[in-house]
């Protein structure tokens, strides 16, 4: 019998690995043994070997499969092959591999934070190089400032004069903006202003992908084909998610460390992670090794009228992808993302079920979503034609110029079945939201949340004290006044910023009709529990204020 070289068993196990059947795993387990004892040529097959185990660790075939997959898993940094690979599978993710990125500051703040002299400034890059060297004399201590603008053409080596010995540049950097006067907004302005780009160098225990995982569900083997048929979204809605479990502690802190994590390695990043909130975690168990980890925002960076709730998609705890739903009373606006490992398989079968989680979760029968996860300055969806994966599944546009469109695609794809929509036509067809609604009698529709934002600006126009401060405190006094109907009332220092917040959009809706001292007093309760630990709270109140869910359209 000829010996099976590690291409062959690497080609076998791409045509396998991802059917599943009685016997697949008796199929997979010798090609497996093969590969992970010996050494592919190419990154391309490293890097397909890792992405093949990584599928096979989501959706196994036995508990054989599942613990051989993590096993080479946990061994595939010390791979020769992976090793001589290394340089040109930075940015994959995989362990032992570095990560070039220009992280945002609530992630470049953390990174260092955790792992310290892991980071390190891309030098190579020119444009953003001079950023840095505009922004240095504004952070250095007064003697190193003078020093560097006596330097004829500086580079980024500069800053090796002033890096004290044992600190990485990019470290130093952060250390700078984090001591800068005034609070993490401005921090946060400046730097992302600056843009700084960075290497994260693989090292012990840094983020990585390959063994990145949250395993508190039940594991679900597979021995049947994956379910890849399209679902119907209103009978999938029906059957509600097995569990919602709150996630507390250490538990609450793993989600929102392996949440960044599996943004920070992919080369992504998304506010709900940056800034979420440990006392509002949960985990949604959909059954069948499915499962939903979310997490809310941190009362001080909530937006002010949806509330905003992040999350991974896990099965049997590996992170699939992610998702972001803003509610707003019936209104949910989505976004789904499946990470390219893990595309063309069951998609829409999991959208369906964060349709159902979110329905069922918050009481939402309306839904959107917005033209930046369709493709509008976003290529990623334009090359994976996102537009058509959320019509297939019954989505559909509102705007006229985009329901011409659509109609003329529809009419050319049943003409011809091989026909593909260009990237003009997605383009098109991606400038507007797409809707979809769980009542067939009641159309989905965006809230009338801008109209009412425009009107909180006209409102706050009307105090004219020269200074910022002067102005709100005396919007904060007036709105107040107007809510509690002229009587004493004691906000606590929390509800108090968010009342800062609120009102110029508190005094736009009380000038509007007839308000009862109750509706008033509602409302002031609402943005009490805006700044709430659980903004499922706020959303609560929300859908007992039937006036204000009227204005809103909600």
């Amino acid at each position: 019998m000829t010996r099976r070289t590690p291409a062959d068993a690497l080609n076998s196990l791409g045509r396998i690995g991802r059917r599943h059947s009685p016997d697949s795993a008796a199929r997979k387990l010798p090609l497996l043994a093969v590969l992970s004892r010996r050494q592919l040529a190419s990154a391309r097959q490293v890097l397909r070997l890792h992405e093949l185990l990584c599928f096979l660790d989501a959706y196994p075939d036995d508990h054989r499969v599942r613990s051989l997959a993590r096993r080479m898993l946990r061994n595939f940094h010390r791979r020769k092959d992976l090793r001589r690979h290394r340089a040109a599978l930075a940015g994959s993710g995989i362990a032992g591999t570095d990560t070039p990125y220009r992280f945002f500051w609530p992630t470049a703040r953390w990174i260092s934070l955790n792992w310290p002299d892991s980071l390190i400034l891309d030098r190579e890059d020119p444009e953003h190089a001079k950023a840095i060297l505009d922004a240095l004399p504004q952070l250095l201590e007064p003697a190193q400032a003078e020093l560097f603008r006596r330097q004829v053409a500086p580079t980024l080596a500069v800053l090796d004069r002033f890096v004290p010995q044992g600190m990485t540049d990019a470290d130093y950097l952060i250390g700078l903006v984090a001591a800068m006067p005034g609070d993490d907004y401005t921090r946060e302005a400046f730097f992302d202003h600056v843009d700084p780009p960075f290497i994260l160098r693989a090292g012990n225990a840094t983020p990585e992908r390959s063994t990145a995982r949250f395993d508190r569900l039940p594991v679900e083997y597979r021995r049947s084909p994956l379910k890849v048929a399209r679902p119907d979204l209103s009978q999938e809605s029906r059957r509600p998610p097995r569990s919602i479990v709150p996630l507390r502690g250490e538990d609450a802190v793993d989600l929102i460390r392996l949440a960044r994590i599996s943004m920070i390695t992919r080369e992504r990043d998304l506010a709900a992670f940056q800034f979420a909130n440990p006392r509002d975690a949960f985990l949604v168990d959909d059954g069948a090794g499915l499962g939903f980890a979310m997490v809310g925002t941190l009362p001080e960076r909530r937006a002010l009228l949806p509330a905003i709730y992040g999350g991974l998609t896990l099965q049997n705890g590996v992170p699939i992808g992610y998702v972001q739903v803003d509610v707003l009373g019936r209104h949910a606006e989505l976004s789904f993302n499946t990470f390219d490992t893990f595309r063309g398989g069951e998609a829409a079968r999991v959208f369906a079920r964060f349709i159902a989680a979110v329905h069922h979760l918050f009481a939402c029968d309306s839904f959107s979503i917005e033209p930046y996860q369709l493709g509008a300055a976003n290529e990623e969806g334009i090359e994976s034609g996102a537009w058509w994966f959320y019509r297939r599944l019954g989505f559909r546009p509102r705007e006229a110029a985009a329901r011409r469109v659509a109609a003329r695609e529809s009419r050319r794809i049943a003409a011809d079945r091989h026909h593909r929509s260009s990237p003009r036509t997605l383009r098109a067809l991606a400038a507007s939201h797409l809707y979809f609604s769980l009542v067939p009698t009641r159309p989905a529709r965006l809230p009338r949340a801008g109209t009412w934002l425009a009107a909180s600006v006209r409102e706050l126009r009307r105090f004219r004290q020269r200074e910022a401060k002067d102005r709100q405190v005396a919007a904060v006094a007036a709105s107040l006044r107007r809510l509690a109907g002229g009587k004493p009332y004691h906000l606590q220092a929390d509800s108090l910023e968010m009342s800062g917040r609120w009102a110029g959009l508190a005094l736009a809706l009380t000038a509007r009709g007839r308000w009862s001292a109750t509706e008033r007093r509602l409302l002031l309760q609402l943005i009490e529990a805006k700044a709430a630990p659980k903004e499922r709270d706020y959303l609560q109140q929300l859908s007992q204020h039937r006036r204000l869910r009227r204005y809103l359209n909600c």
